[in-house]
């Protein structure tokens, strides 16, 4: 098509403006049911601040954090042992719900973990530290045991 074809920038002009058309459209639709809801469902005094109430990212629900853990010592325990499991590939991997192996990233992990038996040692509780100890020594276990076969 040559420059002086006129169809061509009429149907770029024509789907742009048809793209802006629709996201006033949804926006003045937005902004109605939220002041629909706002008006009608709770006194203004009540509304959530935009970020209880509003998506972090994208389209996911709002964050709920009474759904977190607890933050305790045995919480960053299990969080770096699971991580480890995963770049293990023991446990599937959240993302894709497959088990794949990423020794220098489990590696990473373990050693996090020796970190933390390193700095706290002598500062724990016996349960603290049989949790520390015992994650320790399977994760390395498996990860030597991984190492030797070369990954699967």
């Amino acid at each position: 098509m040559s420059d002086s074809d006129p169809k061509k920038p009429e149907l770029e002009i024509h789907s742009d403006e048809d793209w802006k058309s629709r996201v006033k459209a949804e926006d003045a639709r937005l902004d109605a049911e939220r002041n629909a809801t706002t008006s009608d469902a709770k006194p203004p005094t009540e509304e959530k601040s935009p970020a209880e109430s509003s998506p972090a990212r994208g389209d996911s629900p709002a964050f709920d954090a009474a759904q977190l853990p607890p933050a305790e010592f045995t919480t960053l325990v299990s969080m770096f042992s699971t991580q480890a499991m995963v770049a293990l590939g023991v446990i599937p991997s959240p993302v894709d719900g497959k088990g794949s192996q990423h020794l220098p990233l489990a590696k990473h992990f373990i050693d996090l973990l020796g970190v933390l038996d390193e700095k706290t040692r002598g500062n724990l509780s016996e349960m603290e530290s049989s949790m520390l100890g015992q994650s320790l020594h399977e994760l390395r276990m498996a990860y030597v045991e991984l190492s030797r076969q070369g990954g699967r």
